[in-house]
């Protein structure tokens, strides 16, 4: 069963008196879960490596790329996906591990360079090669965001910001979407600057839907409005498609969370942005109607 649309426009209250529209996009955390692929989605004649991506893409207009997280990104594979999917349908791609501080494992890493993300030259080698790696999705117009996730240990301060300013700089022109894992990002006295911050070089923020219970629980999403920033709502009072679904603000930027368990089927639609309760997590990409304020 395929959902009546995967597009939700509305109203989004803009700086001034502008009032553009806003297009939230929906879809899932990725076209190869294997919750997904085993649920019998995918019909017969389709359950290749192309089919699988041609029949998701007729009934998605955006989807997480995850893989790009554990080994950087083929050229040949974005040129492929690009071809095969229509014009309007977006990528979200997670950045490499290495590019955020995560741990790597040597295996992966391109022409035998040690997996050491405090070393500038490997640093720039792996640069290269993600940039080279998605540049068939940006040139073709299927690049939604560039997901950059920091891990729970990149906490604000001097070199938290250091860390963004060269990722900004390296990503100059690329939609980037950050998501913060260590709580005091969103704390309500850190907020405001937080927001400042990504506003400052053009950076989404992703709302990360999560238990609330733990010391280590970041909150589920900054509160609405933050100055120049992305926004977003949560889950605490369902939005139209029942529990589980999730509302979006203004701005542009990505929003994640989790489903309820439950295979295959879908619930909301059209009534507003939903679930696939195929997977366990849902991507909306919001864009603002016309060219951006001054």
């Amino acid at each position: 069963m395929s959902p009546p649309s995967s597009r939700v426009s509305l109203p989004v209250p803009g700086p001034g008196n502008r009032s553009p529209m806003g297009e939230i996009l929906v879809g899932t955390c990725s076209w190869t879960d294997r919750a997904l692929v085993g649920s019998g989605w995918y019909p017969a004649g389709r359950r290749d490596a192309e089919g699988r991506l041609r029949h998701y893409a007729e009934r998605f207009p955006v989807v997480e790329v995850d893989a790009s997280y554990y080994a950087l990104p083929s050229e040949r594979n974005s040129r492929l996906w690009a071809e095969r999917t229509p014009n309007g349908f977006v990528f979200d791609v997670k950045a490499f591990s290495l590019l955020t501080g995560h741990p790597t494992r040597e295996a992966v890493m391109p022409g035998g360079l040690p997996a050491d993300h405090r070393d500038p030259a490997v640093l720039d080698a792996v640069w290269d090669r993600f940039r080279t790696g998605i540049e068939p999705l940006r040139r073709a117009g299927r690049l939604g965001s560039v997901l950059f996730q920091f891990p729970p240990w990149f906490r604000p301060g001097q070199r938290a910001e250091a860390f963004l300013r060269e990722c900004a700089e390296r990503t100059d022109g690329w939609p980037v979407a950050v998501e913060f894992r260590h709580p005091s990002w969103w704390e309500p006295d850190r907020t405001e600057a937080t927001g400042a911050l990504l506003a400052r070089y053009g950076m989404a923020a992703v709302a990360v839907d999560m238990t609330q219970t733990l010391p280590s629980s970041v909150r589920r999403s900054p509160p609405s409005p933050l100055p120049g920033c992305p926004s977003y709502g949560s889950t605490d009072a369902a939005p139209p498609g029942g529990p589980g679904a999730r509302r979006t603000g203004s701005g542009t930027g990505t929003t994640r969370t989790n489903s309820p368990s439950g295979c295959p089927g879908y619930a909301g639609w059209p009534s507003g942005p939903s679930r696939c309760t195929c997977c366990s997590t849902t991507v909306a990409v919001t864009r603002p109607y016309g060219p951006p304020s001054a």
